[in-house]
């Protein structure tokens, strides 16, 4: 077993996203924004902010298309050393996922968000950082609660010297008996 399976596996149980953001509409909010009515797509430039329910996406810019069937698809970036970051809260508990990269990819069809250069997300308790997880691309799979991180030399600075995929994992908590 490769080791992003193995992070995969253990960081997959602890991050369902939020079930009902896939029925909330999803609300644009930007300096700049063009629409192209044809093909359904949506430029936004500057200070982007994209929330769907408990879902929000923030960065310097985005594409947001729409397919016939009504699935929503975003692109953001960042520029000028900054970092798109996502956010969405975990199904029936108090905890949060963060999520940073040089670009992110959202496929709201497959449930899919793609973290790509530098990219890091974190399970959040409250404040609290409870894991977090770094690579040079990392893929959530929120329909199927699995992780893919895999490594590479652009990683090198961030966090992980040798460029490898690197995870840093809390301890569990037991459960107080009823």
């Amino acid at each position: 077993m490769t080791l992003a399976t193995v992070l995969g596996l253990a960081l997959a149980a602890p991050a369902r996203a939020e079930k009902a953001d896939r029925d909330k509409p999803l609300v644009l909010e930007t300096d700049n924004a063009s629409y192209d009515d044809v093909k359904q797509v949506y430029v936004l430039t500057g200070n982007v902010v994209l929330t769907k329910g408990t879902m929000v996406l923030k960065s310097d810019a985005a594409e947001v298309r729409t397919d016939p069937e009504g699935y929503q698809y975003a692109v953001a970036t960042s520029k000028g050393g900054k970092q798109a970051y996502i956010r969405q809260k975990r199904d029936n508990v108090d905890e949060y996922i963060d999520g940073w990269g040089d670009r992110i990819e959202s496929d709201g069809k497959q449930d899919l968000s793609k973290l790509i250069g530098h990219a890091r997300m974190a399970r959040l308790a409250g404040a609290k950082l409870i894991d977090e997880i770094r690579g040079a691309v990392i893929t959530y799979d929120s329909r199927n609660e699995f992780y893919t991180a895999t490594g590479g030399t652009e990683n090198a600075t961030a966090g992980s010297p040798s460029g490898r995929v690197r995870a840093v994992l809390s301890p569990r908590q037991e459960q107080p008996a009823s």
